[in-house]
């Protein structure tokens, strides 16, 4: 069974056992976290919601909170001897799917 669920502005197909990169959620390492914007839910059969899937969730388990690898921002323009380097980090958390409740 999988499911595609939609976290930080982005969407996810997920399995039970898959670990999973998002962007930041509340939480500490090891609590329990419910993510119940569901878009779709496949198997033997399958239910496409609009836009969500009613009483469909995904529940999974924290097991890092972090940053990212830093993007590199270079902005540059040409014959004015000017340059701006910045760094970015974004938080984000790895979960461990344990149950996709349909």
């Amino acid at each position: 069974m999988y499911a595609v669920v939609k976290t930080g502005g982005k969407q996810y197909k997920v399995s039970e056992g898959d670990l999973l990169k998002v962007e930041k959620l509340e939480g500490a390492v090891g609590d329990t976290v419910e993510l119940t914007e569901v878009l779709m839910v496949g198997g033997e059969k399958v239910t496409i919601g609009t836009p969500l899937v009613p009483s469909a969730s995904v529940i999974g388990k924290i097991i890092e909170q972090g940053k990212d690898k830093k993007v590199l921002v270079f902005k540059a323009k040409r014959r004015k001897n000017s340059r701006k380097l910045n760094g970015h980090r974004q938080l984000r958390t790895v979960l461990k799917i344990e149950k996709i409740n349909a």
